[in-house]
């Protein structure tokens, strides 16, 4: 073993036996091996539908014992900002560096450069970069289309196909995971999305939706809806949908605004309230497919809460104290409490 520490950084979902390949091999570079889970905190999706606590476990489950002890778990959130979730990396790997030891640590990233995703494995200077070999042709994408497309089916059948891509360890969580609640809504929500993809597969270029958000704070409070549709049924969200094409980005954000939550303010007086506005345009923010959405920001001030009522698609519409919002980081949809950290600033800089 030449490094005091090894890294090995992926999302997990699930756990399979490419995955399995490079955490061996950052097990033999150093005693100890911080797995960095990503897309941690979110709430459950076809695309996320594993908590970091279950990936966690899949991964411990996935080594042989006597190696389990030197695994070390670093849930790292989605910023969407490289710089902070570079920064959060570094300082969750750092919190398992031995300080006594006197001198700097050793830190080996282990990493497959895939496609242009893989870049982030270049964003850590100071540490060594080893690049592994592909041992195994499976993705996570596959696994879990394979999963959910069985629902209701069978499942047995399903799960011997994968014997070749995932450990028995992995398979055998995902078949006692089935019988929870959540893998039927999970599913039915898969399919949804798959028709929604299908829907547009023939279109001359892969389509790019734009749509609108409104953040609106006052008195401490932001204004959220809960959807009453997939994707996200029964998650929070801020108020917002798709654009008209007759309409600027804000001119629909306020219709949208109005339509979901009924919010009676006069035009002029929201447009006096508008403090901010920002694009939201990573690839990976939506689950629907390329979404770039323009976000607006308003700030009611101090006054009284306004009367509020759901419409449209939304199944609620709450005034919500922001001091909660952090607790219910994993009941939101995509990255929307991603777009309130950024107006808000709910998250450490």
């Amino acid at each position: 073993m030449t490094h005091d520490i090894a890294v090995y950084i992926g999302r997990f979902q699930p756990f399979h036996l490419g995955h399995a390949a490079l955490l061996q091999q950052a097990l033999r570079l150093a005693p100890r091996c911080a797995v960095v889970i990503g897309s941690a905190h979110q709430a459950r999706t076809p695309k996320n539908p594993f908590t970091w606590q279950e990936r966690a476990e899949m991964i411990r489950l996935g080594v042989p014992e006597a190696d389990r002890a030197r695994l070390h778990f670093v849930p790292v959130r989605d910023y969407y900002d490289e710089a902070r979730w570079t920064a959060a990396v570094r300082d969750g790997v750092t919190a398992h560096v031995d300080a006594a030891a006197g001198r700097s640590a050793s830190v080996a990233l282990v990493g497959h450069f895939k496609d242009a995703t893989s870049d982030y494995l270049r964003a850590f200077p100071g540490w060594a970069l080893v690049e592994a070999q592909r041992c195994h042709l499976v993705d996570a994408s596959s696994l879990r289309d394979a999963y959910f497309a069985c629902a209701g089916g069978n499942l047995d059948a399903t799960l011997a196909a994968l014997v070749g891509q995932a450990p028995q360890s992995t398979l055998d969580f995902l078949r006692a995971w089935s019988a929870l609640p959540q893998f039927a809504a999970i599913a039915q929500e898969w399919g949804m999305l798959r028709s929604y993809r299908e829907a547009w597969a023939c279109a001359p270029y892969p389509p790019v939706f734009v749509t609108v958000d409104a953040v609106v704070r006052c008195a401490g409070h932001v204004l959220l809806v809960r959807r009453g549709q997939a994707p996200g049924k029964g998650l929070y969200a801020v108020p917002g949908g798709f654009i008209e094409q007759r309409e600027t980005a804000y001119q629909s954000a306020v219709r949208e605004l109005r339509e979901e939550t009924a919010l009676g303010l006069l035009e002029m007086s929201l447009r006096q309230q508008l403090k901010a506005a920002a694009v939201f345009d990573h690839p990976d923010r939506s689950q629907r497919g390329r979404t770039i959405t323009h976000a607006h920001y308003f700030d009611l001030g101090e006054r009284p809460l306004p009367e509020v009522r759901a419409g449209d698609d939304a199944a609620a519409a709450e005034w919500v104290p922001i001091s909660e919002l952090p607790g219910l980081e994993d009941r939101f949809l995509d990255d929307h409490f991603h777009m309130l950290d950024h107006f808000l600033g709910l998250t450490p800089a």
